[in-house]
């Protein structure tokens, strides 16, 4: 694995180091801060973490919360924060908690990260004008026009290289094997150094040392374990989301996400003792990691120690580097941040008023006040989700239909009130209820309507299709229910599972003729509109008129699929064989003449009346036993391929019925010669009643057991 995961961990190093200063910058921090935390992030979470390709390090998602920490108390303080943040996280991997982080919304994240985007690109645009970034984005945004007024000639031109490095850098295909970031820094170093521009450069002075140890922060130690919390939180669902995202990228092992916190904790907990940056999964150098070629953990460790050495050995080559240009960088990664891309994936989910009302938060307000406000959006549209109901009123033909959808909770019923104030005193009304949940309010409500109704005269035929919330209530049978998981429709349903108690039998065709009209007729219309003026059915399918047998529930099948013929043990008398039965040869040479079908089925099920009276048991009807002669080549099949078997003779006949069915079929002129010609298909199935499972039968070999349809 190392032949890839070498040239892999190269391409990550050169994109970590330049971002890492950058991230330092903007973090407020010493510059060697962001180092330390590729070096350790790399090195310990990769190779403890739950991910084979996550690579960690500093992330720019987090230097807003640290720069606001550095400001409160300090850097050493804010290592100590960090390290703490890591015994955090380590306890919440070791309780294998990782997995309600991602109870978190990804609107609330994706409009945190845009922005904190928008807030570091604001502080980095004065550091390229020649200023100083003020506490605030809105102070930062106010003070921007005398900013460029009074900007810094020398480092808005290194600004400007550096961006248009950026952009062009990506389009040009043989350059991309060297990082964009990598290519920008030194294209602009080199640039300043060529021609002499006055610009502030990066001190590395004192290496690793120079970015301090931790100190215990002073002042409220409430407001102390609220930042150890924000920090912990923050670096965790970061890396947890950029851990679930790299595993849509390769296909090695899948992550252990609580052993990915674990090791998040433990690479915070050393790089705040060491005077490093919080550490987390970053998505920009994971998904590096992947399209070089990274096979193992080794890519994201090899990287952390190209880091160290590169920091060692090149010291004084990083000091070259412009603060303007990092600081054009940072600018140029806070714009990306706001990507537009997850705005519009939300959008089809209705959750961009979270990403837009996050991100104005945090820009205007606060990081944590931001995702304090974004986090209440999200629930507050969530639970608008769970009670959201739907009241839809038809008329047609003299009756009324009332369709309501959803979770029927008191919040909905001013919605219902209303629509049924629109039904007219004495009207008929269908009432269907597609709810999974129905609530004393709206129960009381809606059944005060409808004894109101029915007094002045008005029916109301109330249908519950996912549960009986109101028919429970009603008789007081359920108390203090809960809600229901959603259910099937129930159209697959027989009668008896459908109609209440005291409804007699004779009602049940009305009441499902009726039932059709309202629900599946405006969805089959338009087809059968089509339908209307040909039919092409590609299938003859020849089935028991057994009541069991549902020919379109087993074969999915829809109208004009299939031309069915039904009669009682699905058999086809012999071409020309008395008694003379013409109805099944009419069927079977409309079928192949005239609408051209390309496949006779013959669909046999277990437990068929027809083949228990062939076995000695045929009742005194004489219609009966005439057409029961024309199986009587099943049974002589039977009897010579049986061999004495015993056990299960109703379904070996049952199987071997079809199979003799299909012979019958060859002794048909046209159904021969087209199958010669390969024009016409036969084929053999079998239904299970007992298991609702359907089978293959192949004319070779019928009574051994068959496969399953799949």
């Amino acid at each position: 694995m190392l032949r890839h995961d070498v040239p892999a961990s190269l391409v990550v190093f050169l994109v970590a180091v330049p971002l890492s200063l950058g991230i330092s910058v903007a973090s407020g921090a010493p510059l060697a801060a962001g180092l330390v935390a590729a070096v350790v992030g790399g090195i310990v979470a990769g190779a403890l973490g739950g991910s084979v390709v996550q690579v960690s390090g500093p992330a720019a998602g987090l230097s807003l919360v640290v720069a606001e920490l550095v400001q409160v108390y300090g850097w050493r303080a804010t290592c100590m924060i960090t390290l703490m943040a890591g015994v955090l996280q380590l306890l919440l991997g070791v309780f294998k908690v990782a997995r309600a982080a991602l109870g978190v919304s990804p609107a609330v994240v994706h409009g945190m990260l845009a922005g904190v985007g928008v807030v570091i690109a604001l502080a980095q645009l004065h550091i390229v004008l020649g200023g100083q970034p003020q506490r605030s984005a809105l102070e930062n945004l106010l003070e921007l026009p005398e900013q460029i007024i009074n900007n810094h000639a020398d480092g808005v031109l290194a600004g400007l290289l550096t961006i248009a490095v950026l952009i062009v850098w990506t389009r040009l295909p043989k350059l991309k094997l060297v990082p964009a970031p990598l290519a920008a820094l030194v294209i602009t170093s080199l640039s300043a150094v060529a021609i002499g521009w006055d610009l502030t450069v990066v001190d590395l002075t004192g290496g690793f040392g120079s970015a301090g140890g931790p100190l215990l922060p002073q002042g409220d130690w409430h407001a102390v374990v609220g930042a150890v919390v924000l920090v912990a939180v923050l670096a965790g669902v970061e890396s947890l989301l950029t851990c679930v995202a790299a595993d849509r990228m390769h296909d090695g092992p899948r992550a252990d996400l609580d052993r990915e916190l674990t090791a998040q904790g433990a690479a915070n907990l050393i790089s705040g003792a060491l005077g490093g940056l919080p550490v987390s999964g970053v998505v920009v150098r994971t998904t590096t990691n992947v399209r070089a070629g990274a096979r193992s953990r080794w890519a994201a460790v090899l990287h952390g120690v190209w880091v160290l050495l590169a920091t060692l050995a090149f010291a004084s080559i990083i000091g070259l580097i412009p603060l303007e240009a990092l600081a054009a960088l940072l600018l140029f990664i806070g714009v990306k941040m706001v990507n537009l891309g997850n705005a519009k994936d939300l959008r089809g989910h209705g959750e961009m008023p979270i990403y837009f009302v996050t991100m104005g938060a945090v820009v205007v307000i606060g990081l944590a006040e931001g995702i304090v406000i974004g986090l209440a959006v999200a629930a507050v549209i969530s639970l608008r989700r769970l009670t959201w109901v739907s009241v839809e009123v038809q008329q047609h033909a003299g009756r009324w239909r009332v369709v309501v959808t959803g979770s029927l909770t008191f919040l909905g019923v001013p919605r219902m009130t209303d629509a049924l104030r629109t039904i007219p005193a004495g009207a008929p009304v269908d009432l269907d209820l597609h709810v999974d949940f129905m609530d004393h309010a709206a129960f009381e409500t809606l059944h005060a309507w409808r004894l109101e109704h029915e007094r002045t005269g008005g029916t109301v035929d109330i249908d519950e299709l996912h549960d009986d919330w109101y028919s429970a209530a009603a008789s007081g049978t359920r108390v203090f229910p809960a809600k229901s998981p959603p259910q099937l429709d129930r159209w697959y349903l027989p009668w008896a599972y459908r109609r209440g108690a005291a409804d007699p039998v004779s009602e049940d065709l009305r009441t499902g003729t009726r039932e059709y009209h309202r629900r599946t007729a405006p969805l089959v219309q338009p087809l059968l509109t089509r339908l209307a003026r040909k039919q092409t059915p590609s299938h003859l399918f020849i089935t028991c008129a057994d009541s069991r047998i549902v020919p379109s529930l087993i074969t999915a099948s829809g109208p004009g699929d299939l031309f069915t013929l039904r009669n009682i043990g699905n058999l086809v008398p012999r071409y020309g064989a008395a008694p003379v039965d013409d109805s099944v040869a009419a069927a079977v040479e409309y079928a192949v003449m005239v609408l051209g079908v390309r496949t006779i089925t013959v669909c046999g099920h277990s437990g068929c009346g027809a083949m228990v009276a062939l076995l000695g048991d045929v009742p005194e009807l004489p219609s009966v036993q005439r057409w029961l002669r024309h199986g009587r080549q099943s049974l002589d099949r039977f009897a010579a391929e049986s061999a004495g078997e015993e056990t299960g003779r109703l379904d070996l006949l049952c199987r071997t019925n079809v199979i003799q069915q299909l012979d019958n079929l060859r002794t048909y002129p046209m159904v021969e010669a087209l199958e010669q010609a390969g024009k016409l298909e036969l084929t053999g199935m079998y239904f299970d009643i007992g298991t609702a499972r359907v089978h293959a039968l192949a004319d070779e070999e019928p009574l051994r057991p068959v496969p399953e349809l799949r």
